[in-house]
């Protein structure tokens, strides 16, 4: 018998954007007993853990959590806002919106939705226009995508705010954060955001299954006016609760809650603006060895401009369709998992990085030492350089 050599034993690393990689600490935190969920240090643990979150979306909003992944999420904000026949407004960069735009036809809203593709941010003068139109003020929210997961374009909420408030459109900004919360500077309150969405597994570091939906006053107030919204989605027990299984409408997710704050408390430790440093100087440094390899024409970054690029996933592709060639001789080979090409026409050409969360600088070196050794074995032209260079990002050399 023959036995192939690989590379691929040792600890793996999963450079998907999401799950992301979970730390040490929020697995270690949760394995333990189930807890009594009646009295003690579980229901003691609340008040902290939510003001805490509140930190990181930097708010004084309100915060109800559901356990759910971030389709959950979706919903849940817009059944809490959303009555059927109202219409929202879905400027889309990328396959994201479009699932947001599906949940909400699925609770009986019209939608409008403004197609840039996936390779482009908002264009600010259409969105303007559909705001303009709506002289009848039909529009009762705007599902703004902060950073599309499948594209890795990461749009401009703030200019979005100032936007609506030029137009004196009351249309409620509903922001999805589910791969920027905790990667990339976020501002719900400084940035005029009515509700927020986001989920645990990407920038808050624990296992799927907890989501988030944050609001503003101007949200509750539309929230009060709805003509019902489902005991389980209606966030206002689980914002402000009176008995404890409220603020889940059941049993409490008791494993993942300890995960969690094992995981903000990393995210306080360090700093949120210490956080969203980290994650733009890892990100340049991906980006840097991304364009070096292009040079030679067979590596394209999706986002072409800097200033539109998340700092917490990198979307790619290959010519020929090698990108499902080089995730499987990086996963089979090196133990390095890769993100699949998602939402993309040309999927067996793309793949995506993930830089989010729990990472550091050797880290992302070793995922670009990764990516290099797949492209040599498979014979992929490249520009040369792209390690020193990237290095030198980490280095502070460039």
């Amino acid at each position: 018998m023959t036995n192939k050599t690989t590379l691929a034993q040792g600890r793996e690393y999963l450079a998907i954007p999401g799950p992301s990689v979970m730390p040490d600490a929020v697995l270690q935190a949760m394995h333990r007993p189930s807890p009594n969920i009646y009295d003690g240090a579980l229901i003691e643990m609340m008040p902290a853990l939510t003001a805490d979150l509140r930190q990181v979306a930097r708010t004084q909003c309100d915060v109800a959590i559901y356990i759910a992944n971030g389709h959950g999420t979706w919903e849940a904000a817009l059944s809490n806002v959303i009555a059927p026949g109202e219409t929202v407004l879905a400027p889309a960069s990328g396959r994201f919106t479009h699932g947001w735009a599906e949940m909400a036809k699925g609770i009986g809203a019209e939608v409008e939705i403004l197609d840039f593709g996936t390779a482009s941010p908002w264009d600010f003068d259409r969105i303007a226009e559909a705001l303009r139109a709506d002289t009848h003020r039909q529009i009762k929210a705007v599902l703004a995508v902060h950073v599309d997961t499948s594209s890795s374009i990461r749009n401009n909420i703030p200019a979005l705010r100032a936007l609506l408030d030029d137009l004196d459109h009351p249309a409620l900004l509903m922001a999805d954060c589910i791969a920027s919360l905790g990667c990339e500077r976020f501002e719900m309150d400084a940035w005029g955001v009515d509700v927020m969405v986001t989920a645990c597994q990407k920038g808050l570091m624990t296992p799927p299954g907890v989501g988030f939906v944050f609001f503003n006053d101007k949200a509750q107030a539309k929230r009060a006016a709805m003509p019902r919204v489902s005991q389980y989605w209606d966030w206002q027990p689980r914002a402000n609760p009176e008995l404890f299984y409220q603020y889940f409408n059941g049993t409490a997710p008791t494993h993942h809650l300890y995960g969690l704050r094992a995981a903000l408390d990393m995210i306080g430790a360090e700093g949120i603006e210490n956080v969203w440093s980290r994650h733009e100087h890892l990100a340049a440094a991906v980006w840097t060895a991304c364009e070096i390899w292009s040079g030679e024409g067979a590596l394209q970054l999706n986002v072409t401009d800097r200033e539109y690029r998340s700092h917490a996933v990198t979307s790619l592709r290959l010519t020929e369709e090698r990108g499902t060639s080089l995730r499987d001789f990086t996963e089979n080979q090196l133990g390095l998992t890769l993100g699949i090409g998602l939402g993309m026409a040309d999927a067996a050409g793309c793949f995506r990085l993930g830089h989010m969360g729990h990472v550091n600088g050797q880290m992302t070196m070793a995922m670009l030492g990764g990516v290099e050794t797949a492209m040599a074995a498979l014979n992929i032209p490249r520009g040369s350089g792209a390690l020193d260079a990237a290095a030198a990002v980490l280095a502070g050399q460039i």
